[in-house]
Parts: structure tokens; sequence; C-alpha cells
């Protein structure tokens, strides 16, 4: 365990850290409850860099700004903010410890533990009891909660130190982050800005972060864009091909989305979507088509079309094509479930429309990367 006081600097790197915050004693005559808790943490064998916002010397801070920037850094680099509130109104009041804890309430990284004999901290617990923080009396169970969070580890140095574990674990961050060290970019640091999951229980479904990049090749930064990332996707071309290619038929479904700016304010997609189960791309096309239009066809007749970026100026992840050619009795059973309702149980209302390629083409609802996936089987086929 490396235990990284205030104003020294972090190791340039390492598996994983844990931020000790809280209130700090006003007074050399009143103790610090940080040492009790390295111990518990050392029992525990945990291997990681712990960030201590005390001198190492037990002194007094000497610098305040310092000490800001200090901690700062810090809670930015941390897998894991461990909030331990002793509160004494006049020893330790921990008054910046509740703006450091709204600052971070929200950043998928927190812990929180006090004794139930501190005062003034309902409400600092029941926002953690609304996003299902680990939520604790005890230190020794508020360790626990920082150590699970922070699980094994993963080495990173430099830049990558500002990827927290649950982002950096994401075989989404990997794919990206894979092409650009092939690239031969550099990772010089990142911001998480924002994450999102659907439900506490859920994996993480879509996150935002800022990232400082070096690109050799123009010999610069670029610093100050942000990369918006979500779970990878499956869509399905389902169609029936027509020697007029341009009537050949296409399963579409129609779906409210709030994002969805043209049009009649819905969304015209292909059959497809995510899972929060890992599923694998096939299994997951095959799904997402029985689930919003209410047909099922085997797996072993889709077809792996491509896989690719939908929007490489914003968004990372890919979504995976597969195609499936219909009979005229299999495209009738899709235009016979028009106004039906799909996907309800999965908290969709997904109804199904069968368009002709030349009114796909022509239909103002459906975006570019809706087109684009069309387009890419189209050319395949027609050029086979």
């Amino acid at each position: 365990m490396q235990v990284i006081y205030t104003s020294e600097l972090p190791p340039d790197e390492f598996t994983s850290a844990i931020f000790l915050a809280g209130p700090t004693p006003r007074s050399m005559e009143v103790p610090s409850w940080r040492p009790e808790c390295l111990k518990l943490l050392e029992e525990r064998g945990y291997d990681g860099v712990v960030f201590v916002p005390e001198p190492r010397d037990g002194e007094k801070f000497k610098d305040y700004d310092n000490q800001v920037d200090w901690e700062s850094m810090g809670l930015k680099m941390a897998d894991a903010i461990l909030f331990w509130v002793p509160r004494d109104l006049d020893t330790m009041p921990a008054f910046t410890t509740n703006v450091e804890w709204g600052i971070w309430l929200d950043s998928g990284k927190v812990v929180f533990g006090a004794p139930t004999s501190s005062p003034k901290n309902t409400y600092l617990r029941y926002h953690a009891d609304q996003r299902s923080i680990p939520n604790h009396d005890s230190l020794a169970d508020t360790v626990d909660a920082a150590l699970a969070l922070v699980g094994a580890g993963s080495s990173r140095s430099g830049g990558e130190r500002d990827i927290p574990l649950f982002i950096w674990n994401r075989s989404e961050f990997q794919d990206w982050y894979a092409v650009k060290k092939r690239a031969g970019h550099r990772l010089d640091g990142a911001e998480l800005v924002w994450h999102f999951r659907s439900r506490p229980d859920r994996p993480l479904f879509l996150w935002v972060l800022k990232v400082v990049l070096w690109i050799p090749e123009e010999e610069r930064y670029k610093a100050g864009e942000f990369l918006v990332t979500r779970m990878d996707a499956s869509a399905v071309l389902a169609w029936r091909k027509d020697l007029d290619i341009m009537k050949s038929e296409i399963v579409l479904v129609r779906e409210f989305r709030s994002a969805a700016a043209a049009g009649d304010g819905y969304v015209w997609e292909l059959p497809g979507g995510s899972s929060f189960d890992e599923t694998d791309p096939l299994t997951q096309a095959a799904e997402e088509l029985g689930e919003e239009t209410g047909v099922s066809l085997a797996a072993d007749r889709f077809r792996a079309r491509d896989s690719r970026q939908s929007f490489a100026t914003l968004m990372t992840h890919k979504v995976h094509l597969f195609e499936v050619e219909l009979s005229s009795e299999e495209i009738q059973l899709f235009k016979d479930r028009a106004g039906i309702v799909f996907g309800e149980h999965a908290s969709e209302r997904c109804t199904v429309h069968v368009l002709t390629l030349r009114e796909l083409l022509n239909h103002s609802s459906l975006d570019w990367s809706q087109i684009g996936m069309v387009l890419n089987c189209v050319v395949d086929s027609v050029n086979e």
C-alpha cells in the first residue's frame, strides 16, 4: 500500500487509488480518523494508492490554495472516494466535506459512512440512499465498500490514471483506446463528465469523457473534445429483395425517442438494440428482432455484414449490422403486425412498418446512420 499525503505526487503508475474524504481535525489535540482507516486497509491486504489529505508530518496545512489543488487532483484520480464523516460541530464540523460530497455525489466513485452518533448527516445519507450508494455506520464496513468498488484494480500510467476503473474496465472504452494507441496517440489526461445507469443494479449504459490526446502525426495536443460512449448495439436489416432493387421491402420499427428532431418526432430505424446482459451481437440481433416486431427468426439465418462506429465525431460505440433475407410469406407476417405495439415488457413501444427502398430513402424521419446501414447491404447485394 502506498500512502500519498498532502502535497506529495502520486506514483507514475498504479492499479487502484482510494481517496479518504471527510473532516480533518482543526486542532492538533483532536485525533484524526484516517490512521485507523489506513490500518484497516492494510489489514485487508490492499496494495494500491491511498490519498490522505493531511500533511505527513501531522502539522497544519501550510498553503490553502495548494491544498485545494492537491485534493482536486487526488479526488479526480481516485477510483473510489471513501467518505467517513465523524462530524463534531466543535472540533470537526465537516463544512468542506459537505461541499465535496455534493461535488462527487454522482461520480460513481463514492461510498459513505458515519457513526450513528454523528450529527447533521441525515441529508447526506438521504442522497446516498436515493442513488443506492453504499451507506454504513462503521468505518470497517465503509472500508469494505470502498474495496469492493475498486476490485482487483488494473495498471494505468500517465493520463490513464484519470480514467476510473469502472470506465477503464469497459470493453467499449478499451476498444476505443486500442485504436488510439495503434495510431500512436497518447492519452495525457481525462475527466469523467457524466455517466448513466438505467438502474443501480445494471451495468453502465452511457458515459461522457473529456480527454486530452497527443497526436504525434500533427505534433499537437487535442484537448477539450468529448467522447460520448454507450453499450454497443446490434441492428437487423430484414428485407425481401426485388429484381427492381428500389421496390425491395424493408422492415422498420417506429419508436418514440425524446431526441428525435425530424419528420414526425419519432425514430424510424432498423430493429435492434443493446443488452445489459453482455449478450453476443448475433444473439442480441435475433432477440431484438423478435421483441420489437413479434416475428422471431432463427439466428443461423442472420448474416453478419459489418461492425462500425455510427457517429465518429462524437460517439465511440459500434453498431453490429446483420442482414436476413425474407420470403414473400415472411414479409407478409411483418405487414400483418402493423398497428400492434411490441416491446412494452422492455419499456419500449415499437410498431412495425414495411417500406420499399424508395420510400425509405425519401422518408424524412430516417437519420443518416439508418440509411447508411441499409445502403451498405443493398450495394453489396447489387454487386454480388
